[in-house]
């Protein structure tokens, strides 16, 4: 698990994506928070997590590099999921883990896809293998944008797919700021 400030980003596992899969009632059973009608956040859908089910399949170690639900950790309040993302594999050779994520759309404007992204950069950084960290976005997308830069990420240029943009932050410039 990863904690910031107002979150709890919670590694999946193939039992809570298989939940996820169910349904949000069986979600929100096994994760113990939570679980807002209108779950799951856009861009995070059944193929996404037939895809980290896989991955997990194929690897458990992958868990700390796969899929996390954000879920708040509210004081005054119970526990709920504001969105999703997390890594999208193990570090590869040259040190690189990229990430994603999604905010429902009622949690957005509010901070929560920044502290997550940073959370996912800095648990990435403690592991003296991980050079840099990249993210992609559509170009169209400016709170998408916006959340990378305030992370600390630069425009690196072209993504892996037509029309999508790359960002990135090394270690070297993290240890700076």
């Amino acid at each position: 698990m990863i904690t910031t400030q107002r979150l709890r980003l919670i590694a999946a596992t193939i039992r809570l994506l298989e939940a996820d899969l169910s349904g949000g009632d069986a979600l929100q059973a096994e994760i113990g928070v939570a679980v807002p009608p209108d779950w799951p956040p856009e861009l995070y859908d059944e193929q996404a997590m037939r895809y980290s089910i896989h991955q997990l399949q194929l690897s458990p170690a992958e868990r700390g590099w796969s899929f996390y639900y954000f879920a708040t950790n509210n004081r005054l309040g119970a526990p709920a999921l504001v969105g999703a993302g997390g890594y999208k594999g193990s570090p590869g050779p040259d040190g690189t883990v990229e990430i994603g994520y999604s905010i429902l759309s009622r949690n957005r404007r509010q901070g929560y896809a920044t502290e997550a992204a940073l959370g996912l950069i800095e648990h990435a950084f403690r592991y003296p293998k991980i050079q840099r960290v990249t993210a992609e976005t559509y170009p169209h997308l400016t709170a998408s944008i916006g959340v990378l830069e305030r992370c600390g990420m630069s425009l690196v240029g072209p993504g892996s797919e037509p029309g999508v943009v790359r960002y990135e932050v090394r270690r070297e410039e993290r240890a700076l700021s």
